[in-house]
C-alpha cells in the first residue's frame, strides 16, 4: 500500500478515550477537545473510502479491508463540528445566528470605544497629559496611560498604575457605558458559546459507542502502517517461519545500525547442530551477532519485518533468555562471575526445549580452567534440554567444542592481520584462532621474542590454531568457487531467458506468417478456380462446334490459358550438403555444438575426448564427437551502407495520457528499445494520476523489462507520481 500511494489519510489522530469517558459521567467537553473527536471522525471516514478504492483496484489487502469495514462513518455529526469550532478550540461564528449576532454586536461596540478613545489621544494637550499615545486594556477594559497630575482631567474610572505611581491606566468616563455595553455583550457570547459546546457535547455522547470502537480501529491502523512504514525504512523482509527451531538469517543487519556501514551477516541454527559457539577477538563483532540475533527473533514474534535477505526463516520460541553485559553491583557485593552466575541460575531453572538462550562471554570472570570447564558443562546441559544456544567466548578449550559434540558447531568473527582490524564477518563452522604472534610481529616485537613465545605454548595448541589456519584457507576457496559457480549460474539464467524469449518471439512470428499465407494461397487458388471455369466454358463451346470443325490454334490457346491458370507452386531450394572439412582440432577454432546448434571457440582440452568451449558467455565441456570444425570465413570487401532514412529524434521522454491500457504498453517496450539504440541512460514515462490503473500497469512492466535497471516515481518537481523515471541498463 505505501508502494503504490505513499502513504494512508490518518494524520490528524488524537487519542479521545479521556474525552469519552467524562461524556459518559455527564460532563461538557471544551471546543479543543470536540474538535479532536471530530477530526477522528473524519479520519475514519478517509480510511473508509481510501480502502474502499483500493480494493476496488483489486489490490489484494484482505485483512485491512476487513478492518476498514467496520468502521462507522458519521457524517452528519462530523460536519456540525466542523463548521462548530476549529483546530485551536475557537467556537466559529457559524456555530449559531445568535453567536454570530452577538460577536456583530460586540465588534461595532468595541470599534465605538477605541474611536472615542483615539479622539482622546489625538487632542493637542494629549501629548502633555498622557504617558503614552496608546490604547491598552487593564481588567478586561479599554484604558489609556495618564499622567498623574493630569489624572482628574479625563475623569471616569482608575484600573491600574505603573510600577513608580507616574502613569495612572484611566478609564474615561466618555466610555465607561461603551465599556460596560461590551462587557455584557462578552457575557452573552460566552453564555451562547457554553450552549454550543454543551449541545454538542450532548450529540457526541449519544455516539460514545460508535466513536469508541472507531478510536480503537485507527489505533490498529495507525499501529500497522507504523510498522510497515519501518519496514519500508530498514528495508526489512517478512521471513518464513517453523517451530522446528530453524533459524536461516541471511544477510541479517542490526536494526539499530548504521545501513551504509553495517556488516551483513548469515546466521544459521538448528539443522545438524542446536548449539553455536563464538570466538575471536574483541570488538570484532561476537556481541552484535548475539544481539541481532535475538531482537530479530523478537521482531518477527511481535509481527515486524526484520532487516535481512528474502528466503530468511526464524523459529518461533517460547522464551528468549540472554545473558549479555556485565552486570557488577557494589551495592549486591557481585562480581563480574557472580552477576553472570546469578542470571545461568535463573535461566536454567525456567527454560525448556523450545527456549532460545543467548551467553555473552560464558564462564568469564574466574579462573580461565574452572571457567571453561563450568562454560562446557553449562552448553552440555542446556543442549540436553534442546534448547538452542548461541555463546560467545575466548576460552580455547571451547574452539573443540564443536568437533567433539555432534549437536554443535563452531564460528568466529573474522580478524584482517594485514590491517589489525576486525572485518565483522560471522564465519560460522571456523573457530576462531588466535592472531597474537602475528599482531606482535607487525607492530615490530622482536622475532626472537615471538619464537621463544611459540616454543612454550603446547603442541595441542599449536596443532589447533593450524588446523583452525587450514579451514580457513579452505573456506576462503571454497567461497571464491562459490562465487564463480553463482556468476556463472547467473549469465546461464540470463541466456536461458533470453532465449526463451526468442523462441516464444520466434513460434508467434512463425504463426502470424503462416496464416497469412494461408490466406494468400486460398485467394490465390480462388482465382485460378474461376479463371480455369470461364476457359473450360470456352472449350466445351469449341468442342459442340466440333461439326463446323475447330480451327487448331484456338483449342492450342485455350489449353495454354488453362495452364497458365494454374497456381504456381513455390520450388524449393536444394540444399546440397557439405563434406565436413578435416581438420585436426586446436584451441581457438571455431566450431559448431551439433546437440546445441550453436558457435563457439575451443578454449583447451579438457580430457583426451572432451575441449572446454566457450559459447557466448558461458563456458561449458563437450564431447569431441559433437563438434564440428567451421572453416574461417574469407575477408570480404567492406560495403559502405548508408541510412538515408528520415527519423525523428528519440525524445526523452514518453507520454501516455490518454492511451488505452493495452495500446500503452506496446508503446512503452518500443519506447525503451529506442531509448536503448538512441544511448539514453535515464527517461520518464509520463501516465498521469488518474485511476491508478494504468501507472500500476506501467510500472509492473518496467520491473520485468531485461534492459530496465530500477523505477522510481517523480518528486514533486517532477511530477510526483504521475510520472514514472526510468534508469536503463
Amino acid at each position: 500500500m505505501l508502494r503504490l500511494r505513499g502513504s494512508a489519510p490518518i494524520t490528524g489522530l488524537t487519542d479521545v478515550l479521556p474525552h469519552l469517558k467524562r461524556l459518559e459521567i455527564g460532563g461538557d467537553l471544551n471546543g479543543l477537545e470536540i474538535y479532536q473527536i471530530g477530526s477522528n471522525l473524519r479520519v475514519s471516514r478517509l480510511m473508509k473510502n481510501f480502502f474502499s478504492d483500493l480494493e476496488e483496484q483489486g489490490v489484494e489487502l484482505p485483512f485491512l479491508y476487513t478492518l476498514a469495514a467496520e468502521l462507522l462513518q458519521l457524517r452528519d455529526l462530523e460536519d456540525e463540528i466542523a463548521i462548530s469550532v476549529d483546530e485551536s478550540g475557537y467556537v466559529l461564528d457559524t456555530a449559531s445566528e445568535t453567536l454570530r449576532s452577538i460577536r456583530q454586536t460586540l465588534n461595532r461596540t468595541e470599534g465605538r470605544v477605541r474611536e472615542k478613545l483615539e479622539a482622546l489621544l489625538r487632542d493637542r494637550n494629549a501629548a502633555t497629559m498622557l504617558s503614552d499615545a496608546i490604547i491598552t486594556i487593564r481588567n478586561d477594559r479599554y484604558v489609556i496611560p495618564v499622567k498623574q497630575e493630569y489624572r482628574s482631567h479625563y475623569g471616569g474610572v482608575i484600573h491600574d498604575q505603573s510600577a513608580s505611581g507616574q502613569t495612572l491606566f484611566i478609564e474615561p468616563q466618555s466610555v465607561v457605558d461603551l465599556n460596560n455595553e461590551r462587557r455584557a455583550l462578552q457575557a452573552k457570547a460566552n453564555q451562547e458559546i457554553e450552549r454550543i459546546l454543551a449541545e454538542l457535547s450532548a450529540h457526541l455522547a449519544e455516539h460514545i459507542s460508535e466513536i469508541h470502537h472507531n478510536t480503537y480501529l485507527l489505533g490498529r491502523f495507525d499501529f500497522i502502517l507504523a510498522k510497515a512504514r519501518l519496514g519500508k525504512a530498514m528495508k526489512g523482509i517478512s521471513p518464513g517461519l517453523n517451530d522446528q527451531g530453524v533459524v536461516k538469517l541471511y544477510e541479517a543487519r542490526h536494526p539499530l545500525l548504521d545501513p551504509a556501514k553495517v556488516v551483513a551477516n548469515d546466521i544459521l541454527l538448528g539443522e545438524g547442530y542446536s548449539v553455536i559457539v563464538i570466538t575471536g577477538p574483541n570488538t570484532g563483532g561476537k556481541t552484535i551477532t548475539l544481539k541481532t540475533l535475538g531482537l530479530l527473533t523478537i521482531m518477527a514474534q511481535s509481527g515486524l519485518q526484520i532487516p535481512a535477505r528474502e528466503e530468511s526463516e526464524i523459529a518461533v520460541f517460547e522464551d528468549v533468555f540472554a545473558d549479555i553485559g556485565d552486570e557488577q553491583s557494589i551495592e549486591q557485593s557481585l562480581s563480574t562471575f557472580s552477576s553472570h552466575m546469578t542470571n545461568i541460575v535463573s535461566i536454567l531453572e525456567k527454560m525448556n526445549a523450545k527456549s532460545l538462550i543467548l551467553f555473552d562471554e560464558l564462564g568469564a570472570g574466574t579462573d580461565p580452567q574452572e571457567g571453561a570447564a563450568l562454560a562446557i558443562s553449562i552448553l552440555d546441559e542446556v543442549a540436553r534440554r534442546g534448547a538452542s544456544v548461541v555463546a560467545t567466548t575466548h576460552y580455547p578449550e571451547l574452539k573443540a567444542y564443536g568437533y567433539n559434540r555432534p549437536f554443535a558447531t563452531n564460528a568466529s568473527v573474522e580478524f584482517n592481520v594485514e590491517t589489525l582490524s576486525p572485518t565483522y564477518r560471522l564465519l560460522i563452522g571456523v573457530p576462531g584462532r588466535s592472531n597474537a604472534f602475528e599482531i606482535s610481529r607487525r607492530l615490530g616485537l622482536d622475532s626472537d621474542v615471538i619464537e621463544s613465545a611459540k616454543s612454550l605454548i603446547d603442541t595441542e595448541s599449536a596443532n589447533l590454531n593450524e588446523m583452525i589456519t587450514d579451514l580457513e584457507d579452505k573456506r576462503n576457496l571454497a567461497e571464491q568457487e562459490f562465487e564463480e559457480a553463482q556468476e556463472t549460474t547467473r549469465d546461464a539464467e540470463r541466456l536461458l531467458q533470453d532465449l526463451q524469449k526468442e523462441v516464444a518471439a520466434y513460434h508467434q512470428n512463425k504463426e502470424r506468417l503462416l496464416e497469412q499465407a494461408k490466406t494468400k494461397a486460398a485467394k490465390v487458388i480462388e482465382h485460378a478456380e474461376e479463371e480455369a471455369d470461364g476457359i473450360i466454358r470456352e472449350i466445351r463451346e469449341l468442342q459442340l462446334r466440333g461439326a463446323q470443325g475447330i480451327k487448331e490454334h484456338e483449342l492450342i490457346d485455350a489449353k495454354t490459358r488453362l495452364s497458365e491458370a494454374k497456381p504456381k507452386t513455390i520450388q524449393k531450394r536444394v540444399v546440397h550438403q557439405t563434406k565436413p572439412v578435416t581438420h585436426k582440432l586446436e584451441p581457438g577454432d571455431a566450431v559448431r555444438v551439433l546437440s546445441l546448434g550453436q558457435k563457439g571457440t575451443l578454449i583447451d582440452k579438457a580430457s583426451n575426448s572432451e575441449w572446454n568451449v566457450q559459447i557466448g558467455i558461458i563456458k561449458t565441456k563437450i564431447k569431441e564427437s559433437d563438434l564440428e570444425y567451421i572453416q574461417p570465413e574469407k575477408p570480404k570487401k567492406e560495403r559502405v551502407i548508408t541510412n538515408v532514412r528520415n527519423t525523428d529524434p528519440v525524445r526523452s521522454e514518453l507520454d501516455l495520457r490518454g492511451m488505452r491500457y493495452e495500446d500503452a504498453l506496446q508503446a512503452v517496450d518500443k519506447y525503451i528499445d529506442e531509448a536503448l539504440l538512441a544511448g539514453y541512460p535515464r527517461v520518464a514515462i509520463i501516465h498521469g494520476k488518474g485511476t491508478g490503473a494504468l501507472r500500476m500497469g506501467v510500472t509492473e512492466f518496467l520491473k520485468n523489462h531485461r534492459m530496465v535497471k530500477s523505477t522510481r516515481f517523480g518528486d514533486a518537481a517532477e511530477g510526483g507520481n504521475g510520472i514514472t523515471i526510468v534508469d536503463l541498463k
